[in-house]
């Protein structure tokens, strides 16, 4: 049994002349991101293995994620303006020994990749967790093996 997590990114900032890959995390970001990995982690979710888009929103979110969880992480450009096969191919060619992953991208890829996974429809807002369990021992049986819906969690579902 498998356990793969998707983020979206958390709110980022839209400054003048800044290309949309180099777009920082605002100041809402930078509170939910960690909010939320430390909601994860109370929940005793654990993550073997943390793979983020190289955009600067993204890998900022995984930063933070993986300051709580104290894990170190990677990159993998196929995240940033991904389609579902982007995430497919990445979870295809994931080690076996990884038990839990979790990746960090962006809309509409995320959300479309996370609706085409079970019958649970999400949009994963910014800051966004959704979690699948997926019924195999390799990540390369990932695209026959039965997921199934396990949470979704926003920063909206906490009081301010």
């Amino acid at each position: 049994m498998k356990t793969l997590l998707l983020v979206r990114h958390a709110k980022s900032d839209w400054p003048v002349d800044v290309e949309d890959f180099d777009r920082p995390l605002n100041e809402l970001g930078m509170i939910n991101a960690p909010k939320m990995a430390r909601f994860l982690q109370e929940k005793l979710i654990e993550l073997d293995t943390f793979i983020s888009s190289p955009a600067k929103r993204a890998l900022e979110t995984c930063k933070l994620f993986s300051e709580v969880y104290q894990k170190s992480f990677s990159t993998d450009a196929s995240l940033y303006n991904p389609k579902e096969r982007n995430f497919e191919n990445l979870i295809l060619g994931l080690e076996n020994t990884i038990n839990s992953v979790i990746l960090f991208s962006h809309n509409n890829g995320i959300s479309n990749f996370a609706n085409s996974l079970t019958d649970e429809i999400v949009n994963l807002p910014t800051s966004g967790v959704v979690g699948y369990e997926v019924d195999c021992d390799n990540w390369s049986d990932f695209s026959l093996a039965k997921k199934k819906f396990l949470y979704f969690y926003s920063p909206k579902n906490f009081a301010k």
